[in-house]
C-alpha cells in the first residue's frame, strides 16, 4: 500500500468519528452547567501521565498538539498515529448528599507525517475543547416551594491540522494549528409543578446552542543541547481570542417534546467568545533515560463573553510538572524497557458559581509499554483531582482518571533498495 493510501485510510477514520467523539459524555459534574463546561486535556501519551504539560515537550515519539512546533522532531522515515480513550470514576458531596459516577469516552484521534527530509512534518487529528454533562436535583422557593430536575450534555470538538518547520536545524522550530469547532450543548430542566396541583402542568425548560468557527494556534520551540545526549527546549504557544459563530435556542414547553410551546426563541451570532491563551512550558531530556517538564499557562476568560454578557468568567491560570525515567532502554529486561511517568498539577476554574470558582488539584501517575518493535507504545495513566470549591454552599468534587492510548510508530517511508 501507498503512502497516499495509508494517510488517506487514516484521514477518513478521523473524519468518520467526529460524531461518536462529539456524542461522548465524559463527565457528570454540575459544574459543567456553567460556561463551555470542563476543559479537556489537550496533552497526549506522555505529557497526559506527566500532569498534562506539552509546551516544552519535543519527542520524535509522541504527537503533541499543545505546542504545534513540536511535530518538526521526528525524523523523515516514521509515520505516527496516537488515539487515546479515558474512563472517570467520580464522587459529589454537597454536605448532606454524596453521589457516584462512572463515565467514560473516547478522547481523541491524531497523526503525523514528515512532509520535505528532517525540517517540515504535518498533523492531524481530532480532540475536545470542552465536555458538558450533569444531571440533579434541587428545591426552588419561586413563592412557591417546589423541587426542578437540570440535565445537560454536549460539548465542542476540534478537527485540527498543522505545520512545523525547522528554521535552526535541532535548535529553533516554528509551528501552527488551524483547528474548525464544532459542537452543540443543551441544557434541560423540568419543574413538576403537576404533583404540587391538580390544575397545573409540568413545565419544561431548554437551552441550547450550536457553536463553529475556525481557531489558530501558534507555537515556538527552542532546543540549547547540555552535552551529546542531554538537551533543554523552551516552548511558548499563543491562541488568539476568537468569537464562535452560534445558533442558539431558548424554548419553554409544557412537555419534554416541546411541541406544546409557551415560549420560543431563536438568536444568531450572539456573544460567545473563547479567550487570549498564552502557555510556555521548559523540558530536560536525557536520551533514553529521563525527562523532565513544567508548563504554565495564562487564559484570559474575564474578557470573553458569553451569551452577550461579560463578568461570567474569571482569568485562569494552570501550572503542572512531571517527569519520565527509563531503568535501561537497551536491555531485554522489559520492565527496564518500560517508561515510567507521574506528575501534578492545578488550576483555577474560569466559570464563576454564584460569584465564585473552584480550585483543581491533581496528581497522576502512568507508564508507557514499549511494543515488540520497542518504537510503538501502549501509554496508560490514573490521575487523581480535586475539586475544592471557593464556597461551603458548593458541591465538592474529587475524580480518578484512567486513560489509555496507543501510540502507533512506523516506518512507513523507507525505500527499499533492491540488490
Amino acid at each position: 500500500m501507498s503512502k497516499s493510501n495509508r494517510i488517506g485510510i487514516i484521514l477518513g477514520m478521523l473524519v468518520g468519528i467526529q460524531v461518536a467523539l462529539v456524542a461522548q459524555n465524559s463527565t457528570n459534574s454540575p459544574y459543567t452547567r456553567y460556561g463551555y463546561g470542563m476543559l479537556a486535556d489537550r496533552s497526549f501519551g506522555a505529557g497526559r501521565s506527566m500532569g498534562g504539560v506539552g509546551y516544552g515537550l519535543r519527542s520524535s515519539r509522541q504527537i503533541n498538539p499543545m505546542n504545534p512546533a513540536s511535530y518538526s522532531s521526528m525524523d523523515s522515515l516514521t509515520f505516527l498515529f496516537d488515539a487515546g480513550a479515558s474512563m472517570y470514576f467520580s464522587r459529589y458531596n454537597d454536605g448532606t448528599n454524596r453521589q457516584k459516577n462512572i463515565n467514560g469516552n473516547l478522547e481523541y484521534f491524531a497523526m503525523q507525517f514528515p512532509v520535505w527530509k528532517n525540517r517540515l512534518a504535518m498533523s492531524a487529528g481530532i480532540l475536545p475543547y470542552s465536555h458538558v454533562g450533569y444531571d440533579f436535583g434541587a428545591v426552588s422557593e419561586n413563592g412557591v416551594t417546589h423541587p426542578e430536575l437540570f440535565s445537560g450534555t454536549g460539548g465542542i470538538s476540534e478537527v485540527y491540522a498543522g505545520l512545523s518547520m525547522d528554521i535552526w536545524k535541532k535548535r529553533l522550530s516554528i509551528g501552527a494549528n488551524i483547528s474548525y469547532m464544532f459542537g452543540s450543548i443543551d441544557h434541560r430542566s423540568i419543574t413538576p409543578l403537576s404533583g404540587i396541583s391538580a390544575t397545573a402542568s409540568d413545565v419544561y425548560t431548554m437551552k441550547q446552542v450550536h457553536v463553529h468557527n475556525m481557531k489558530y494556534d501558534f507555537g515556538l520551540q527552542y532546543t540549547h543541547p547540555v552535552s551529546k545526549t542531554e538537551r533543554l527546549t523552551l516552548g511558548v504557544a499563543y491562541s488568539p481570542y476568537m468569537r464562535l459563530k452560534t445558533t442558539s435556542y431558548d424554548l419553554v414547553s409544557f412537555n419534554s417534546t416541546f411541541t406544546q410551546m409557551i415560549t420560543a426563541d431563536t438568536a444568531w451570532n450572539r456573544g460567545f467568545d473563547l479567550p487570549h491563551s498564552l502557555g510556555a512550558g521548559l523540558s530536560y531530556v536525557k536520551d533514553n533515560k529521563l525527562m523532565l517538564a513544567a508548563d504554565v499557562a495564562f487564559q484570559s476568560w474575564s474578557q470573553a463573553k458569553f451569551f452577550d454578557r461579560t463578568n461570567e468568567f474569571d482569568d485562569r491560570i494552570r501550572v503542572a510538572a512531571g517527569g519520565e525515567y527509563i531503568p535501561n532502554n537497551f536491555t531485554r529486561l522489559y520492565l527496564n524497557r518500560v517508561r515510567y511517568r507521574a506528575g501534578v498539577h492545578y488550576s483555577n476554574s474560569y466559570a464563576k458559581f454564584k460569584g465564585s470558582g473552584y480550585n483543581e488539584y491533581g496528581a497522576c501517575v502512568g507508564a508507557g509499554f514499549p511494543m515488540l518493535d520497542n518504537r510503538s507504545f501502549i501509554n496508560a495513566s490514573l490521575e487523581y483531582v480535586k475539586i475544592v470549591p471557593g464556597t461551603k454552599a458548593l458541591i465538592s468534587e474529587q475524580y480518578f482518571r484512567i486513560t489509555i492510548s496507543y501510540t502507533f510508530n512506523e516506518r512507513w517511508f523507507a525505500k527499499l533498495k533492491l540488490e
